[in-house]
């Protein structure tokens, strides 16, 4: 391995590379371009033999993949925000065609009021279109995600595109010192793209047809079976991966301090840092924080939420993400897995951090200080708006 500085936008790409991809199809979009440029200059210096596609659109991005896809090769493309919103057609097509594409999300805020900032409305919103979706800490989960993300996709008991996110801004943009795996490692971790769901001259087969109700049905819950198998498949790849590379990753979520906590955040993607830093300083002062940071919002991660937070007084989700008129999309899923497992602890909902609004230490330490009083009996609103007093009308 070698040590590089770079940007979570950049390690992704690195990763990329050493996923060799046979298509990259490309359209740039803030805060995502770094990707597709850094992968253009490999495809230029001759690092990575990949066909480079420039095409006219986003939509026409994902379009392209799954025509690579069809055509049994590996394929590639990125996008953020508006661009993946634009995608939403062919997101449930690349899905219910079982076409393993891995793409790269970069969060930002959707308009209207224009923004290019990171929060996580973009992905969120799309949560069921039959994608995996995962969502990183850093640089190095980052890089090391585009690699594990063609295994789990790829895999024969799986055969579904995968989406990783990555905080526009405060992840892609941001540098840090990242290991950069050999080829020769990746490739003993990689195997090459093979797959029976392809244009085949000698073994003809009709792809993305149309279908009547019940041959529809069974397509559909043969979809959610392959994502419910990406459970077990996550496992395996991390398991794979530790072997070869010597890092350690936790499955659908990571636990910080929960065996004996009280009060416990779960939340995703890189704020996870800023609560670390919150649970080590709060226990110093005698209150037991803990932090679950999903790592895949699917397949959800029911019982591993459950197991974690159930000797718990109280809860909070914190997300950068609301379901206008409801609640935010992550407590939702929450609240589920708990119902589901016959928890009755007290949960709340903090949204933040919309249209790249910082999100303090000050109000995570706050948020815990409040699951405290909730759990002592004291009244708080179920949704929750950081820094901003919303009151009903």
């Amino acid at each position: 391995m070698s040590k590089k500085f770079l940007s979570g936008d950049e390690a992704f790409a690195y990763g990329i590379r050493l996923a060799r991809p046979d298509v990259i199809s490309a359209y740039p979009i803030t805060p995502q371009t770094v990707v597709v440029e850094k992968l253009s200059d490999f495809v230029e210096d001759g690092s990575l033999k990949s066909n480079f596609i420039h095409v006219e659109s986003e939509h026409s991005a994902l379009s392209c993949a799954m025509g690579v896809s069809a055509a049994g090769a590996r394929a590639f493309t990125a996008t953020s925000s508006q661009g993946l919103l634009y995608m939403a057609e062919c997101l449930v097509y690349a899905s219910g065609g079982r076409f393993p594409i891995v793409m790269m999300n970069a969060n930002r805020s959707t308009a209207l009021p224009w923004n290019i900032y990171g929060d996580q409305r973009d992905s969120l919103a799309l949560l069921d279109s039959g994608w995996i979706q995962s969502y990183a800490q850093d640089g190095q989960e980052a890089l090391d995600m585009a690699l594990m993300s063609y295994y789990i996709a790829e895999h024969k008991k799986v055969q579904t595109p995968f989406m990783v996110n990555l905080d526009g801004f405060v992840l892609t943009h941001t540098y840090e010192v990242v290991d950069v795996p050999e080829q020769e490692q990746a490739d003993e971790f990689l195997p090459s793209f093979e797959t029976e769901n392809k244009f085949d001259f000698e073994r003809p087969k009709n792809l993305a047809f149309s279908a009547g109700p019940e041959t529809n049905t069974f397509f559909k819950v043969k979809e959610h079976l392959g994502l419910l198998n990406a459970s077990a498949v996550i496992s395996e790849a991390e398991e794979r991966f530790a072997k070869i590379f010597g890092r350690k990753y936790s499955g659908l979520t990571e636990n910080y301090k929960t065996e004996d906590a009280d009060y416990i955040i779960l939340t995703l993607g890189s704020v996870s840092g800023l609560i670390r830093q919150a649970v080590d300083e709060l226990r110093d002062e005698g209150l037991k924080a803990g932090l679950v940071r999903i790592r895949y919002m699917r397949p959800f991660p029911v019982s591993e939420i459950s197991a974690a937070v159930k000797n718990a007084k109280a809860l909070a989700v914190l997300e950068k993400d609301v379901s206008f008129g409801a609640e935010g999309t992550v407590y939702t899923n929450v609240n589920s897995a708990l119902k589901k497992n016959a928890l009755e602890i007290p949960s709340k909902n903090f949204i933040g951090g919309l249209g790249g609004k910082d999100i303090s230490l000050r109000e995570i330490k706050d948020i815990f200080l409040k699951l405290k009083d909730v759990s002592e009996g004291q009244k708080l609103s179920d949704v929750n708006f950081l820094g901003v007093d919303v009151k009903g009308e």
